[in-house]
């Protein structure tokens, strides 16, 4: 068990951790030696969590691409299925969340949709990582939605008009001073919350389906069948949560964006 946690120590190797550098699989310390001379935070190490967001992209613009080409008015197989997938994408979560006027940003939630929907998915395969089980990989994809939640916020209601009516109209002009700083804090946190809810629902399945493996280990070869028998259901349930999860982290981007396109509501 406290090798399986170690492996999961990712702290920096400074503070006793193994940093991020043992999901190493591309060695670029030249670069990165460089880049610390100049006294940059950057670290351009490829590790498994890098590798498994590219192979996510392209099997999700292969699949797309497959489902939206071809022959024939009615699909079948793979192409009904993503065809299907998708429609629900822009019906009960773009178009249910933004209306009509948000079909601009279909492009958007449906990429975020299906390259987290397949990065948790790529994640099950024996010998795979689930690139959003690290936190840096989900909180780049919040904050790519708070910038756009600005952005849209912005272009729509006016750089002045978006800060304004953050907090409700009608209130004693006293009660704003509060108000703002308490609005403010909720436009960060929901980034915060979308990161953090896909990080530990993914990170929390993995470690107990590992758990469930090692007490076998632990309390011999007996347990093996009940270790076995609980591991595989809890992997099942994890396929579900690659879905849920994609789905709650799109419907959330989808309820911030039309808050920023709809103030009024």
């Amino acid at each position: 068990m406290q090798q399986i946690f170690n492996e999961f120590n990712l702290r920096p190797e400074s503070q006793g951790g193994h940093g991020e550098r043992i999901f190493e699989v591309i060695n670029l310390e030249p670069i990165n030696h460089f880049i610390r001379s100049l006294h940059l935070p950057i670290d351009v190490t490829i590790n498994k969590a890098v590798v498994m967001m590219w192979l996510s992209a392209i099997v999700a613009f292969a699949l797309i691409y497959y489902a939206g080409h071809g022959r024939g008015l009615v699909a079948r197989g793979l192409k009904n299925a993503m065809e299907a997938i998708f429609q629900f994408v822009k019906l009960d979560i773009v178009e249910e969340q933004l209306g009509h006027a948000g079909q601009s940003y279909l492009p958007f939630v449906g990429g975020l949709f299906f390259f987290i929907l397949f990065n948790n998915l790529l994640g099950l395969i024996p010998a795979g990582f689930s690139a959003g089980s690290n936190l840096s990989v989900t909180a780049t994809l919040a904050g790519m939605v708070l910038i756009v939640i600005i952005y849209t916020g912005i272009k729509n209601q006016g750089p002045l008009r978006y800060w304004v009516n953050l907090a409700p109209g009608g209130l004693p002009k006293p009660l704003y001073v509060l108000m703002y700083p308490i609005e403010f804090i909720s436009l960060l946190s929901k980034p915060f919350s979308l990161a953090v809810r896909l990080f530990a629902n993914l990170l929390a399945g993995h470690i107990v389906i590992f758990s469930m493996l090692t007490l076998m280990f632990l309390f011999g070869l007996w347990l093996a069948p009940v270790s076995l028998a609980v591991a595989t259901a809890i992997y099942a349930f994890e396929i579900f949560v690659a879905f849920m999860q994609a789905y709650i982290f799109t419907i959330l981007t989808s309820v911030y964006l039309g808050q920023a396109l709809h103030p009024e509501h």
